[in-house]
């Protein structure tokens, strides 16, 4: 009689702690979107591949040296304009030097929240891309899927964590 009250006893507790979801990592999923076609304007997409409402543009491009790293020789110097974004929390999108095949030279973030509010309403900003080689420098693209969510993994926390989170950001040598 004694054993089959602890088993009932231990089994209540192994409920309760699977329905908190501190017991394992039961029911915390973490899933990567997929990366979505580079361009020079794009729609921005969430992290399940939907539109944002928000057009990323880069605007134009040009290789010149950074006013303060004159030394290091010419650079990306580009300017980038987001539509229908908010100025205070809007999205971020991964900005890319690439050469002639579409090959990542150099690639950083580029956030609308950063971006300075122009007359029509769109947000305009400017960046340097460091490449090692700028003559082999063909156009600036941008990624569509929206850097800015900063969600949780399961690693991190097993109870509150999970769910869809965008892809890795695009680095030197990713073909886009």
């Amino acid at each position: 009689m004694f054993p089959a009250r602890i088993l009932a006893g231990a089994l209540s507790a192994l409920v309760i702690l699977a329905l908190s979801g501190c017991s394992s990592r039961w029911g915390c999923t973490d899933t990567t979107a997929e990366r979505g076609e580079a361009g020079v304007r794009v729609e921005v997409e969430d992290t399940s591949g939907r539109s944002l409402g928000v057009a990323a543009e880069v605007v134009d491009w040009r290789l010149e040296p950074h006013p303060q790293a004159r030394s290091r020789g010419d650079q990306v110097h580009f300017r980038y304009r987001f539509d229908g974004a908010d100025e205070i929390s809007g999205p971020a999108v991964d900005a890319c030097a690439v050469d002639e095949k579409r090959v990542a030279l150099g690639c950083q973030t580029v956030s609308s929240s950063v971006a300075r509010p122009w007359p029509d309403g769109g947000l305009t900003g400017d960046d340097w891309l460091v490449v090692e080689h700028p003559e082999q420098v063909a156009g600036v693209l941008l990624i569509p899927n929206d850097q800015s969510y900063v969600g949780r993994t399961c690693e991190q926390d097993i109870k509150d964590g999970g769910g869809p989170h965008p892809p890795e950001p695009a680095g030197r040598g990713d073909q886009l």
